[in-house]
């Protein structure tokens, strides 16, 4: 699977952090930053706005090397992604990333 599906069958390469990462690109950091401090109701600040993917070697933001709850329980279960999980149809957490994002179950899937 490509290493740039996260655990949870979002796209890295699509995530702006991802992308303001790889390309170096302040502006996009400084909106990240308000555009996730504001839907997760903390501050988040340009400077963490650094991540090279889920699943690869590299920098992560906060939230997904610490509070990813979806990221942590596919480690500890040593899966690849969740798509390799028997519990995927069923697993609650997955559902809620699945319910905003369709095309993740796809990712899962292919």
């Amino acid at each position: 699977m490509n290493e740039m599906i996260a655990f949870c069958g979002l796209d890295c390469e699509k995530c702006d952090a991802y992308q303001a990462t790889v390309n170096n690109d302040p502006v996009l950091r400084e909106k990240t930053a308000r555009l996730w401090s504001k839907l997760n109701q903390v501050t988040i600040t340009p400077e963490q706005i650094c991540c090279e993917g889920c699943r690869t070697d590299g920098a992560k933001t906060y939230y997904c090397e610490s509070v990813c709850s979806i990221r942590r329980c596919a480690l500890e279960k040593g899966v690849e992604t969740c798509g390799f999980c028997a519990e995927m149809e069923s697993c609650p957490k997955l559902g809620e990333v699945i319910g905003n994002n369709p095309s993740a179950l796809d990712n899962l899937r292919g």
